[in-house]
């Protein structure tokens, strides 16, 4: 069974900060022995981070008009072997996406796509104690309304293609702002709490949305195709009767069919 989402969170509203991560590491700090996520979530927003960064450390450009959060809650899961938190949380936003008319995939193991343009990246991990989940953490950039890099999208210009594929196409949008968008990402989280111990429903419906690139998937210097996800998570790739999975942190050897 399902448990509940949560239904309060303690928020922090920052003009500007270095990194919603370094903020939220301090209120954790501040409210030990027991930050008491089991009641209530933390979130911190920022309306502009200087040193955001993404997987392996990226740098993510984190300007005005797009929604950086950092969360923490707690796991009802408890054990590690509950469902995969990125990949919770990565449906969670998707689905919220979707009641706004998008059709976003899921590029593993931390984007968000739409029409093969990166619209948002999680970056997810569990503080343990004794073996066990003392709370989950996700850091959540999306873009809404701001300027995008190049191979980007925001929020509000792929709802602008929605009413008119061919016109000119701007990025406002008022559903696609952050205030619109906020309520929606702690949804996605509480979502992901609420199907924490779910790991079968949370797997089948993220790769009902995985993106498959036609091209493939460049690993190892070969294209593997996308052939889904295995119970843990992991991405099953397959070149000419060879299989690979790509864990989070690295990837088995190549088996033979």
């Amino acid at each position: 069974m399902a448990g509940q989402p949560l239904k309060t969170w303690r928020l922090r509203r920052l003009p500007v900060c270095a990194s919603t991560e370094r903020e939220l590491d301090r209120w954790l700090l501040q409210l030990q022995p027991d930050p008491d996520l089991h009641a209530s979530g933390l979130a911190v927003v920022a309306r502009n981070q200087r040193h955001g960064h993404g997987q392996h450390g990226r740098p993510w450009l984190s300007p005005p008009g797009g929604l950086w959060l950092s969360a923490a809650f707690d796991w009802p899961g408890g054990a590690v072997g509950g469902a995969p938190l990125t990949l919770a949380a990565a449906v969670g936003l998707a689905l919220q996406l979707e009641q706004l008319g998008l059709q976003p995939q899921i590029k593993w193991p931390n984007d968000l796509l739409i029409d093969g343009r990166k619209l948002g990246g999680i970056l997810a991990g569990l503080r343990l104690a004794g073996g066990r989940v003392r709370w989950a953490r996700v850091g959540l950039g999306l873009n809404g309304v701001n300027r995008v890099p190049v191979g980007a999208i925001a929020v509000g210009e792929a709802m602008q293609h929605l009413g008119r594929p061919d016109g000119t196409i701007r990025r406002f949008h008022p559903r696609a702002t952050p205030q619109a968008l906020l309520p929606r990402a702690l949804a996605a989280l509480g979502w992901a709490r609420a199907h924490s111990t779910q790991p079968e429903l949370v797997l089948a419906l993220a790769e009902a949305r995985l993106h498959r690139p036609a091209a493939g998937h460049r690993h190892g210097g070969r294209v593997w195709q996308v052939d889904g996800l295995d119970p843990g998570g992991g991405l099953r790739l397959q070149d000419r009767g060879e299989q690979l999975l790509l864990t989070r942190a690295g990837f088995s050897p190549a088996t033979r069919f």
